[in-house]
């Protein structure tokens, strides 16, 4: 199988399609409930800002694209960051909580409930490490 771009649709729905494989996820995250954008800013070959939309719901992926315009959805939860700190999250040699502790990520939604779900923020980055991704720096 070819190596899919971090960022694309064909990324967002590998990863839809990890999460709903795992077993390890819906066990993590079997109590949450909301939807995220997860968006990558443009830093060295990145150019323009990627929305990825993921609506995750009680341990499964409901759906998941890549979204053009940003007014499109209205999730609970958007997640910010950087592309060098997305790469560093995707292939688990950052955090995530970590990252946003750091300032490298940033939230915006419920804190409170991101942090009671810090295991299935963990299985998200494990099914990350699953995909063969290409890294554009």
């Amino acid at each position: 199988m070819a190596k899919l771009k971090f960022g694309s649709e064909e990324w967002v729905q590998a990863l839809h399609n990890e999460l709903n494989a795992s077993q390890a996820y819906e066990d993590a995250a079997k109590t949450w409930e909301g939807d995220f954008y997860f968006v990558i800013e443009p830093e060295g070959a990145l150019t323009e800002t990627i929305y990825l939309y993921m609506d995750l719901w009680h341990g499964k992926s409901r759906g998941a694209c890549l979204v053009k315009d940003k007014s499109e959805k209205n999730p609970a939860f958007v997640m910010s960051g950087k592309y060098g700190a997305w790469k560093k999250v995707v292939m688990a040699k950052l955090d995530p909580i970590q990252a946003l502790m750091t300032g490298q990520l940033k939230l915006k939604g419920d804190m409170v409930k991101v942090m009671k779900s810090v295991k299935a923020a963990q299985e998200i980055v494990r099914a990350c490490t699953r995909i063969d991704t290409e890294f554009e720096m």
